[in-house]
């Protein structure tokens, strides 16, 4: 239900809400799904190497549907040039926002000198986003940790936002967490190094200019309403993937007061059109019903909602008709409880 809005109403609510990027996640079917909860919540591409964007497959990577707007194009790199070139291509295809990955901390992504080991380079950071900036008719913005391994984060944190505001970046996500580059998994680095969100908070009071975003741990909206007091947003990543039902309540919470709560049944309906739409084009089912299997999480009939979509999808020419079983399972469950 609509509640308190976040803080600093009179600022710009661009990054009020933000789900995060999600490597193997946040396609564009996901990011249809979660826009059908949500008109306002700014959304993100999974991670995209400079590299892959400049040389790869286009259209398979960056096309998108236009009712996902506003989204964000995710980029990984630390090449200043090859990153301002993905950034033009990035907004010729239409994306509101270029954002520069300075956050995972993958074994991988280290091997090609990008994402979280950034921390350790701010100048080359500032290159990059610099260049980026020339390049972008779109907003560059900056995704990063509060610094990596034995980094003082005051200094690293600091350092690395006013090296990237110098050269014009406005906006800011911060991960509340260290990166630890060598030790522990990437999933272990998004849960062990302990959240600080204070210091986010300071960086905000000592640097209120900036749009300062807060990321991480966060699994509630109230929780993100009271964690987020002075800042200008938030990004919830796991937390509204595997529940995205609490997007219904983003508009109310984030935006608009008046804004009326999306329930997870209009959200099916709302989203069966595109589902069509794409099985048309040639998508197959399971491409977009894996992101909805959540979406009834602790409610009855949830098991046979996420039975029925990860079945049924994978029969040859599976259609909505899929969806509609699923629901009315849901439904039926519903109903035997209330009665």
């Amino acid at each position: 239900m609509p509640g308190t809005p976040l803080v600093n109403p009179s600022r710009n609510t661009d990054h009020a809400f933000c789900v995060a990027p999600m490597m193997d996640w946040t396609d564009r079917h996901c990011r249809s799904f979660h826009r059908v909860f949500t008109r306002r919540a700014r959304l993100y591409t999974e991670m995209l190497t400079a590299g892959a964007v400049q040389h790869g497959d286009r259209a398979r990577l960056l096309d998108f549907d236009p009712a996902e707007h506003p989204v964000a194009l995710q980029l990984g790199g630390s090449d200043p040039q090859a990153l301002a070139a993905a950034a033009r291509v990035g907004t010729d295809w239409g994306y509101d926002e270029i954002n520069l990955n300075i956050g995972c901390p993958s074994d991988r992504v280290q091997s090609g000198r990008f994402g979280a080991c950034l921390m350790l380079e701010p100048d080359l950071v500032a290159a990059c986003v610099g260049s980026m900036n020339v390049a972008a008719r779109a907003p560059v913005t900056v995704k990063c940790r509060l610094g990596v391994d034995d980094q003082d984060p005051e200094q690293s944190l600091f350092s690395l936002v006013d090296r990237c505001a110098a050269e014009g970046v406005t906006v800011f996500i911060v991960h509340a967490r260290k990166a630890w580059l060598k030790g522990l998994s990437p999933k272990e680095n998004r849960d062990i190094p302990p959240l600080d969100y204070g210091l986010v908070r300071r960086l905000k009071r000592e640097r209120p200019s900036l749009t300062i975003v807060l990321n991480g741990g966060l699994n509630t909206l109230d929780s993100a309403v009271a964690e987020t007091a002075g800042l200008d947003g938030v990004m919830f990543g796991r937390a509204a993937y595997h529940d995205p039902g609490l997007l219904g309540a983003v508009d109310g919470r984030f935006y608009d007061p008046e804004a009326p709560e999306v329930s997870p049944s209009e959200a099916v309906e709302r989203y069966r059109p595109y589902v069509q739409a794409e099985l048309e084009r040639g998508t197959r089912l399971p491409a977009m019903t894996r992101h909805m299997l959540g979406l009834f999480q602790g409610l009855p009939g949830a098991r046979a909602w996420r039975r029925t979509l990860t079945v049924e999808s994978l029969a040859p020419g599976a259609g909505v008709e899929v969806i509609d079983r699923a629901m009315a399972a849901v439904t039926d469950a519903l109903q035997r409880r209330a009665a």
